[in-house]
């Protein structure tokens, strides 16, 4: 008899052992005469032991009660089930919190962060909503991630992609470092410290990190303060202490009365905040998120804070001009609501202005519309709704009819629009073959795309920009290309869609400026997420990105262990410098491509995410 598999268990004495397969993809053990209890019990079960896949109803963590380690392991290869380089496990402590962490070997390569009540500290994008709900337990006898839906699946493996950016890498700016994705170069030392070896630091090297500016002197302990730091990755958890039912302020006094005390921050978020992390040691691994993140008050002498006494009489003074100008703007709102409530009705009437050379639908036709928002005559449609809280006003949402009213067979067609009240809707052609990403990130249903396919895609998508940036009555720069929003119509022609971040140029004018920062890291050019800048070359940049992405099927703004550690674009160059540039091409598609056009579409694709504007190419 050959044995597939195997493994140690201590199994109590059952009379009627059998193993049954459950419909969740568990395998049990169970007795089958065993019924003295309403709830099954299992003698053992595949779920205690995750392999490379946490599958909904597993758990992630610890028992520890029987010290049972539920933990992630990568496999070899898709196709060798032996142990791979990767794990994923919780590390657990006495007095401090628990933390997930990424393993390459025995080495961190990345940090989920401690659990803050709502989520992970070091991923602020997830968190529970109506599709993705999770729990997290921890008590005396288990410590545990699990996701109750099943609609987020954690899997690792050589082609696992997080890290996501660089400011994911375990510990990348060295101790009391602040990695800001935005920022150029991504290290920074924290406020109040200095590199440790300037030299080093002008080369990129930020492994030795940074030191205080003045040390803490406990001396002069009534004196010290904090620095609060906002959007924070909290620290890795060595050398830390928590404590769940204290106050900020218990805190804060905790870890001034302690010498080794580096800073503190709330464990738990939600409501006002609760319960205290302190940390007594270097600080590592933080970085700072563009949206999400938590409070972070770091420790500093006085000379860095300055002093105390003239702080407070700033507070005094600020609180009370608060006051009184808060007061002066209620009373003006109350002036103005008085002068311009009644006329509500009528700008509701006056907000579709502008609008008469298109279909505008009332919400009553539409919400009696058959078939889930179709139209009359059977056609499916697609409703985009904008949100009240998106800043997308009035003058905004004729921006975005006015731009999506351009006919070309490469942008999306806007059917009509409906003004109800607050409601703003926008009703385009449907899209049955769903986006662009759908189809090239998914190892299944990228073979659905062949290479004459994505050629084509790749020559639409290029149309397309020719048309907003040229050959259009106005000059439009789309600002948010990427492959989700590219939909793909039933014959898989590239439509560009969403216009709500679009500008237009008029005359001569060739780029402009925010100071809100909007879109998708991996696409955004360097001048626009450092200086807010935007040209016709910001979306050549992204279009470039796309190419890549598309020739290789892999996302531009994640770091692939495969790819060396590099970004997607890095690994680009790399093989463009050593003439290696047809091993990017997704291996889908090795037997079914021309590599002529392969490498014109990589050539092409680097040309358009140089760093410099001006060494872009234009749409010809």
């Amino acid at each position: 008899m050959r044995v597939l598999f195997g493994q140690r268990a201590r199994l109590k004495q059952a009379r009627k052992p059998i193993a049954q397969l459950l419909d969740s993809g568990n395998l049990v053990l169970r007795d089958d005469e065993d019924r003295s209890s309403t709830k099954e019990i299992y003698l053992w079960q595949s779920f205690d032991h995750p392999t490379d896949t946490l599958l909904p109803g597993m758990k992630f963590g610890w028992d520890l009660r029987t010290g049972l380690n539920q933990r992630l392991l990568a496999w070899k290869t898709a196709e060798d089930p032996c142990l791979g380089d990767f794990s994923y496990a919780f590390e657990i402590g006495r007095h401090t919190y628990h933390e997930a962490y990424l393993y390459k070997g025995t080495e961190k390569y990345y940090r989920a962060g401690p659990w803050n009540g709502i989520g992970f500290s070091g991923s602020p994008e997830l968190r529970p909503n109506q599709l993705f709900k999770f729990e997290f337990v921890d008590n005396e006898d288990e410590l545990y991630y699990n996701d109750i839906h099943g609609a987020n699946r954690i899997k690792i493996g050589d082609s696992s992609s997080a890290p996501r950016d660089h400011c994911y890498d375990y510990g990348l700016c060295g101790t009391n470092g602040n990695c800001i994705i935005t920022e150029n170069p991504v290290c920074q030392c924290l406020k109040g410290f200095k590199p440790m070896s300037q030299e080093k630091w002008n080369f990129m090297d930020w492994s030795e990190g940074c030191a205080r500016n003045t040390r803490l002197n406990c001396l002069d302990k009534e004196r010290d303060g904090f620095e609060k730091f906002f959007g924070i990755k909290l620290p890795a958890a060595l050398h830390s202490w928590v404590n769940k039912s204290m106050s900020a302020k218990e805190c804060s006094e905790k870890c001034l009365s302690n010498c080794s005390c580096m800073a503190y921050s709330n464990s738990d978020i939600r409501g006002q905040g609760s319960g205290c992390i302190l940390w007594f040691s270097d600080l590592i691994d933080v970085r700072k998120f563009p949206l999400g993140g938590q409070d972070l008050y770091i420790r500093m002498p006085a000379s860095e804070l300055g002093e105390k006494a003239k702080q407070k009489v700033r507070v005094v003074i600020l609180v009370a001009i608060a006051g009184a100008v808060s007061g002066m703007l209620l009373l003006l709102g109350f002036c103005i609501w008085k002068r311009t409530g009644f006329k509500e009705e009528d700008n509701n009437e006056d907000q579709g202005e502008g609008l008469d050379q298109l279909p505008l639908f009332d919400l009553s036709t539409i919400m009696s519309a058959t078939d889930n928002f179709s139209l009359e005559d059977g056609q499916e449609i697609a409703v985009k709704k904008l949100s009240n809280c998106s800043g997308q006003g009035v003058n905004k949402f004729k921006n975005v009819v006015l731009i999506s009213r351009l006919q070309h067979r490469n942008l999306i067609k806007l059917l009509g629009c409906c003004i109800h009240g607050e409601k703003k809707l926008l009703i385009y052609g449907y899209m049955p073959n769903k986006s662009l990403d759908f189809f090239i990130f998914d190892q299944m249903q990228g073979k659905q795309l062949n290479w004459s396919k994505r050629f084509q895609i790749i020559c639409g998508i290029a149309r397309g920009l020719l048309y907003l940036h040229q050959d259009s009555r106005l000059r439009i720069v789309h600002r948010d290309l990427k492959t989700s929003n590219v939909l793909l119509d039933d014959e898989m022609n590239p439509k560009i869609s969403d216009f709500g971040m679009a500008r237009t140029f008029g005359g001569d004018q060739i780029e402009g400026n925010t100071n809100r920062i909007v879109g998708t890291y991996g696409y955004m050019t360097p001048e626009y997420a450092y200086n807010g800048l935007f040209s016709t070359k910001s979306d050549i940049f992204s279009f470039g990105v796309m190419v890549l992405e598309i020739v290789s099927g892999k996302r531009s703004r994640c770091l692939h262990p495969q790819l060396d550690g590099l970004t997607l674009t890095g690994h680009a160059w790399k093989l463009m410098n050593e003439g290696r540039e047809i091993e990017m091409l997704d291996s889908s598609l090795r037997d079914s491509h021309s590599s002529s056009e392969v490498l014109r579409c990589i050539h092409v694709g680097l040309l358009c995410v140089q760093q410099r504007t001006a060494d872009r190419p234009n749409m010809l």
